[in-house]
């Protein structure tokens, strides 16, 4: 064998930062440059059309309606509310229930919608509402003591009346 297929048994030095960089460079040639460039250009150009299209993923007549269910003096959430979405007809659109942070999210059509939120142990807040294309309606809905039972405001309303009446 020759001495110059022998390998020397003691290590090299190691490489200074600037001549492991001088040959990175020395090996890139300007037109090899140029095609790195254009490659990267071309991926930030269809990211940037990729991203401008997701616009028009959600259909275009639908909006977003977001609702925020606390209890009006703590301001803590109502997560076992019934919020309902309801057309001008009064026909049922949607029955939803918040989530641990007291938020519900519905996509809807373009119109007006009443929301009603209610639970048994406050109000029930009514709202109207119009949602249009490609927008968000946020609701915040605060919650006071009181029932949203129709029976327990017939009942409250008799036994305020008889208090009126003996005065007391």
């Amino acid at each position: 064998m020759s001495d110059e297929t022998r390998k020397s048994a003691t290590p090299s030095p190691p490489k200074s930062r600037w001549a492991s960089c001088s040959r990175l460079t020395l090996g890139l040639t300007l037109s090899r440059f140029q095609a790195v460039v254009g490659t990267l250009a071309a991926i930030a150009s269809l990211v940037g059309a990729a991203f401008s299209l997701m616009q028009f993923v959600r259909p275009a007549n639908t909006g977003e309606l977001v609702t925020i269910v606390q209890a009006a003096g703590s301001r803590r959430s109502v997560t076992d509310a019934i919020v309902e979405v309801l057309t001008t007809q009064n026909a049922i659109v949607a029955t939803l229930t918040p989530d641990a942070n007291g938020q519900v999210t519905k996509q809807l059509s373009e119109g007006v919608y009443i929301v009603r939120v209610s639970h048994p142990r406050y109000e029930a807040d009514v709202r109207r509402i119009q949602v249009l294309p490609r927008q968000t309606v946020e609701i915040r809905a605060s919650l006071r003591a009181g029932s949203s039972s129709p029976i327990q405001r017939a009942v409250n309303s008799g036994v305020n009346a008889v208090r009126k009446a003996l005065r007391f």
